[in-house]
Protein backbone atom coordinates (compact mmCIF):
# COMPACT_ATOMS: atom_id res chain seq x y z
CA UNK A 1 0.00 0.00 0.00
CA UNK A 2 1.29 3.43 -0.84
CA UNK A 3 1.45 6.44 1.44
CA UNK A 4 -1.67 8.58 1.74
CA UNK A 5 -1.37 12.29 0.93
CA UNK A 6 -3.68 15.29 0.65
CA UNK A 7 -3.58 17.99 -2.02
CA UNK A 8 -3.35 21.46 -0.49
CA UNK A 9 -4.23 23.23 -3.73
CA UNK A 10 -7.76 21.80 -3.96
CA UNK A 11 -8.56 20.91 -0.34
CA UNK A 12 -8.66 23.29 2.66
CA UNK A 13 -9.19 26.21 0.27
CA UNK A 14 -11.29 27.92 2.95
CA UNK A 15 -8.00 29.42 4.16
CA UNK A 16 -4.85 30.72 2.41
CA UNK A 17 -2.27 28.15 1.30
CA UNK A 18 0.11 28.97 4.14
CA UNK A 19 -2.57 27.94 6.67
CA UNK A 20 -3.48 24.62 5.04
CA UNK A 21 -0.51 22.67 6.42
CA UNK A 22 -1.97 22.93 9.92
CA UNK A 23 -5.34 21.64 8.72
CA UNK A 24 -3.73 18.66 6.97
CA UNK A 25 -1.90 17.80 10.18
CA UNK A 26 -5.11 18.10 12.18
CA UNK A 27 -6.75 15.54 9.89
CA UNK A 28 -3.95 13.06 10.52
CA UNK A 29 -2.00 13.38 7.27
CA UNK A 30 1.77 13.03 7.15
CA UNK A 31 2.16 13.78 3.43
CA UNK A 32 0.94 16.71 1.34
CA UNK A 33 1.18 17.75 -2.30
CA UNK A 34 0.86 21.21 -3.82
CA UNK A 35 0.17 21.80 -7.49
CA UNK A 36 2.06 25.09 -7.75
CA UNK A 37 3.81 26.10 -4.51
CA UNK A 38 5.58 29.07 -6.05
CA UNK A 39 3.41 31.75 -4.42
CA UNK A 40 5.17 30.86 -1.18
CA UNK A 41 8.87 31.21 -0.41
CA UNK A 42 10.78 27.97 0.08
CA UNK A 43 11.62 29.02 3.64
CA UNK A 44 7.96 29.58 4.51
CA UNK A 45 6.98 26.14 3.19
CA UNK A 46 9.86 24.55 5.07
CA UNK A 47 8.75 26.18 8.29
CA UNK A 48 5.23 24.79 7.90
CA UNK A 49 6.46 21.31 7.00
CA UNK A 50 8.72 21.19 10.04
CA UNK A 51 6.15 22.67 12.39
CA UNK A 52 3.49 20.12 11.49
CA UNK A 53 5.80 17.15 10.79
CA UNK A 54 4.73 16.91 7.15
CA UNK A 55 6.53 15.81 4.00
CA UNK A 56 5.84 17.43 0.62
CA UNK A 57 5.55 14.52 -1.81
CA UNK A 58 4.72 16.17 -5.16
CA UNK A 59 4.75 19.52 -6.97
CA UNK A 60 4.18 20.48 -10.61
CA UNK A 61 6.58 22.25 -12.92
CA UNK A 62 5.15 25.75 -13.53
CA UNK A 63 2.80 25.48 -16.50
CA UNK A 64 2.77 29.00 -17.87
CA UNK A 65 -0.75 30.13 -18.74
CA UNK A 66 -2.30 26.65 -18.71
CA UNK A 67 -4.40 27.19 -15.58
CA UNK A 68 -5.73 30.47 -17.06
CA UNK A 69 -7.08 28.61 -20.13
CA UNK A 70 -3.89 29.06 -22.12
CA UNK A 71 -1.82 26.37 -23.84
CA UNK A 72 0.88 25.90 -21.21
CA UNK A 73 4.54 25.16 -21.94
CA UNK A 74 5.73 21.56 -22.20
CA UNK A 75 4.04 20.62 -25.49
CA UNK A 76 4.02 24.00 -27.20
CA UNK A 77 6.60 24.56 -29.96
CA UNK A 78 8.48 27.81 -29.39
CA UNK A 79 8.14 27.66 -25.59
CA UNK A 80 11.23 25.51 -24.98
CA UNK A 81 13.19 28.26 -23.22
CA UNK A 82 10.26 29.14 -20.97
CA UNK A 83 9.81 25.45 -20.14
CA UNK A 84 13.51 25.09 -19.24
CA UNK A 85 13.24 28.07 -16.90
CA UNK A 86 10.09 26.64 -15.31
CA UNK A 87 11.80 23.29 -14.86
CA UNK A 88 14.78 24.91 -13.15
CA UNK A 89 12.45 26.72 -10.74
CA UNK A 90 10.69 23.44 -9.92
CA UNK A 91 14.04 21.75 -9.30
CA UNK A 92 15.07 24.52 -6.90
CA UNK A 93 11.90 24.00 -4.85
CA UNK A 94 12.03 20.21 -5.03
CA UNK A 95 15.65 19.92 -3.97
CA UNK A 96 15.32 22.40 -1.09
CA UNK A 97 12.10 20.81 0.17
CA UNK A 98 13.14 17.17 -0.46
CA UNK A 99 10.23 16.52 -2.85
CA UNK A 100 10.63 13.00 -4.31
CA UNK A 101 8.51 13.51 -7.45
CA UNK A 102 7.75 16.34 -9.85
CA UNK A 103 4.85 16.34 -12.32
CA UNK A 104 5.12 17.83 -15.80
CA UNK A 105 1.84 19.00 -17.35
CA UNK A 106 1.80 18.43 -21.10
CA UNK A 107 -0.33 21.42 -21.99
CA UNK A 108 -2.67 21.89 -24.95
CA UNK A 109 -2.36 21.70 -28.69
CA UNK A 110 -2.56 25.36 -29.82
CA UNK A 111 -5.38 26.08 -32.24
CA UNK A 112 -2.89 27.13 -34.92
CA UNK A 113 -0.50 24.19 -34.47
CA UNK A 114 -0.41 20.65 -35.86
CA UNK A 115 -0.51 17.77 -33.39
CA UNK A 116 2.71 15.98 -34.37
CA UNK A 117 5.09 18.91 -33.68
CA UNK A 118 3.41 19.39 -30.31
CA UNK A 119 3.91 15.75 -29.37
CA UNK A 120 7.54 15.87 -30.51
CA UNK A 121 8.09 19.01 -28.44
CA UNK A 122 6.47 17.36 -25.43
CA UNK A 123 8.60 14.22 -25.79
CA UNK A 124 11.78 16.32 -26.01
CA UNK A 125 10.82 18.38 -22.96
CA UNK A 126 9.90 15.27 -20.98
CA UNK A 127 13.27 13.75 -21.83
CA UNK A 128 15.03 16.94 -20.73
CA UNK A 129 13.02 17.01 -17.51
CA UNK A 130 13.71 13.34 -16.87
CA UNK A 131 17.45 13.86 -17.31
CA UNK A 132 17.66 16.94 -15.08
CA UNK A 133 15.32 15.69 -12.37
CA UNK A 134 17.07 12.33 -12.24
CA UNK A 135 20.39 14.09 -11.67
CA UNK A 136 18.88 15.43 -8.44
CA UNK A 137 17.36 12.10 -7.39
CA UNK A 138 13.83 13.28 -8.24
CA UNK A 139 11.41 11.07 -10.16
CA UNK A 140 9.60 12.71 -13.11
CA UNK A 141 5.95 11.96 -13.79
CA UNK A 142 3.45 13.28 -16.33
CA UNK A 143 -0.32 13.31 -16.11
CA UNK A 144 -3.18 12.36 -18.42
CA UNK A 145 -5.97 14.98 -18.15
CA UNK A 146 -9.43 14.53 -19.62
CA UNK A 147 -10.41 16.50 -22.71
CA UNK A 148 -13.73 17.68 -21.32
CA UNK A 149 -12.27 19.71 -18.47
CA UNK A 150 -9.24 20.72 -20.53
CA UNK A 151 -9.95 20.54 -24.28
CA UNK A 152 -6.98 19.89 -26.58
CA UNK A 153 -4.84 18.52 -23.75
CA UNK A 154 -2.06 16.57 -25.42
CA UNK A 155 -2.18 13.39 -23.29
CA UNK A 156 -5.72 12.43 -22.30
CA UNK A 157 -5.97 8.67 -21.83
CA UNK A 158 -3.97 5.61 -20.84
CA UNK A 159 -3.04 4.60 -24.39
CA UNK A 160 -1.67 8.08 -25.08
CA UNK A 161 0.26 7.94 -21.82
CA UNK A 162 1.79 4.62 -22.82
CA UNK A 163 2.72 6.01 -26.25
CA UNK A 164 4.43 9.02 -24.66
CA UNK A 165 6.43 6.78 -22.32
CA UNK A 166 7.62 4.83 -25.38
CA UNK A 167 8.46 8.03 -27.27
CA UNK A 168 10.51 9.48 -24.41
CA UNK A 169 12.11 6.14 -23.54
CA UNK A 170 13.63 7.27 -20.26
CA UNK A 171 13.87 4.74 -17.41
CA UNK A 172 12.94 7.27 -14.72
CA UNK A 173 9.76 8.65 -16.33
CA UNK A 174 6.39 7.34 -15.14
CA UNK A 175 2.72 8.21 -15.41
CA UNK A 176 0.79 10.17 -12.83
CA UNK A 177 -2.55 8.35 -12.71
CA UNK A 178 -5.54 10.48 -11.71
CA UNK A 179 -8.59 8.26 -11.17
CA UNK A 180 -11.02 11.13 -11.83
CA UNK A 181 -9.50 12.07 -15.17
CA UNK A 182 -9.42 8.45 -16.31
CA UNK A 183 -13.08 7.96 -15.36
CA UNK A 184 -13.97 11.11 -17.30
CA UNK A 185 -12.25 9.56 -20.33
CA UNK A 186 -14.35 6.40 -20.01
CA UNK A 187 -11.48 4.24 -18.78
CA UNK A 188 -12.07 1.39 -16.33
CA UNK A 189 -10.22 2.98 -13.40
CA UNK A 190 -9.37 -0.22 -11.51
CA UNK A 191 -8.41 -2.14 -14.62
CA UNK A 192 -6.20 0.73 -15.72
CA UNK A 193 -4.39 0.64 -12.40
CA UNK A 194 -3.99 -3.12 -12.46
CA UNK A 195 -2.61 -3.22 -16.00
CA UNK A 196 -0.25 -0.25 -15.65
CA UNK A 197 0.83 -0.21 -12.00
CA UNK A 198 4.50 -0.72 -12.89
CA UNK A 199 4.33 2.37 -15.15
CA UNK A 200 2.69 4.57 -12.50
CA UNK A 201 4.73 6.77 -10.19
CA UNK A 202 1.94 8.68 -8.44
CA UNK A 203 -1.82 8.21 -7.96
CA UNK A 204 -4.49 10.86 -7.30
CA UNK A 205 -8.17 10.34 -6.60
CA UNK A 206 -11.53 12.08 -6.69
CA UNK A 207 -14.94 10.70 -7.52
CA UNK A 208 -16.63 11.07 -10.90
CA UNK A 209 -18.72 12.85 -11.98
CA UNK A 210 -18.37 15.96 -9.83
CA UNK A 211 -14.71 15.59 -8.76
CA UNK A 212 -15.74 15.46 -5.11
CA UNK A 213 -14.49 13.09 -2.40
CA UNK A 214 -14.84 9.28 -2.74
CA UNK A 215 -18.32 7.78 -2.33
CA UNK A 216 -20.09 10.84 -3.73
CA UNK A 217 -20.43 9.44 -7.27
CA UNK A 218 -19.64 6.33 -9.33
CA UNK A 219 -15.97 5.27 -9.02
CA UNK A 220 -15.74 2.01 -6.97
CA UNK A 221 -13.22 3.20 -4.41
CA UNK A 222 -13.82 0.34 -2.01
CA UNK A 223 -12.49 -2.04 -4.67
CA UNK A 224 -9.70 0.32 -5.76
CA UNK A 225 -8.33 0.98 -2.29
CA UNK A 226 -8.64 -2.70 -1.37
CA UNK A 227 -6.62 -3.69 -4.44
CA UNK A 228 -3.99 -1.00 -3.86
CA UNK A 229 -3.48 -2.18 -0.29
CA UNK A 230 -2.52 -5.67 -1.47
CA UNK A 231 -0.62 -4.52 -4.56
CA UNK A 232 3.10 -3.89 -4.93
CA UNK A 233 2.55 -0.13 -5.25
CA UNK A 234 4.61 1.77 -2.65
CA UNK A 235 4.43 5.37 -3.85
CA UNK A 236 1.94 8.09 -2.92
CA UNK A 237 -1.87 8.03 -3.18
CA UNK A 238 -3.17 11.57 -2.98
CA UNK A 239 -6.63 12.99 -2.35
CA UNK A 240 -7.10 15.68 -5.00
CA UNK A 241 -10.76 16.63 -5.04
CA UNK A 242 -13.14 19.53 -4.61
CA UNK A 243 -14.94 18.95 -1.28
CA UNK A 244 -18.68 18.63 -1.76
CA UNK A 245 -19.26 20.78 1.34
CA UNK A 246 -16.47 21.94 3.63
CA UNK A 247 -13.02 20.38 3.56
CA UNK A 248 -13.16 19.15 7.15
CA UNK A 249 -16.47 17.40 6.42
CA UNK A 250 -15.06 15.57 3.40
CA UNK A 251 -12.90 12.90 5.06
CA UNK A 252 -15.45 10.16 5.75
CA UNK A 253 -13.60 8.06 3.17
CA UNK A 254 -10.38 8.30 5.20
CA UNK A 255 -11.98 6.82 8.29
CA UNK A 256 -13.80 4.21 6.21
CA UNK A 257 -10.91 2.97 4.08
CA UNK A 258 -7.72 3.90 5.93
CA UNK A 259 -8.47 3.88 9.67
CA UNK A 260 -6.59 0.60 10.12
CA UNK A 261 -3.73 1.48 7.79
CA UNK A 262 -0.62 2.40 9.73
CA UNK A 263 1.34 3.45 6.63
CA UNK A 264 -0.40 6.72 5.86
Amino acid sequence: MGRLAVNLSMIFTEVPLIERFALAHAQGFEYVEIQFPYELAISDIQTQLERYKLSLCLINVPAGDLMQDGNGLAGVPGQETAFREALELAISYATALKVPRVNILAGKQPLDADLLPCLKTLAANLKLASNLLSEHGIEPVFEMINGTDMPRFLVQNIAQGQEMLEAVNHPALKMQYDCYHMAMMGEDVLEGLQENINLIGHIQFADCPGRHEPDTAQIPYEQIFSWLKQSSYQNYIAAEYKPENTSNQSFTWKKKYFSDDVNI
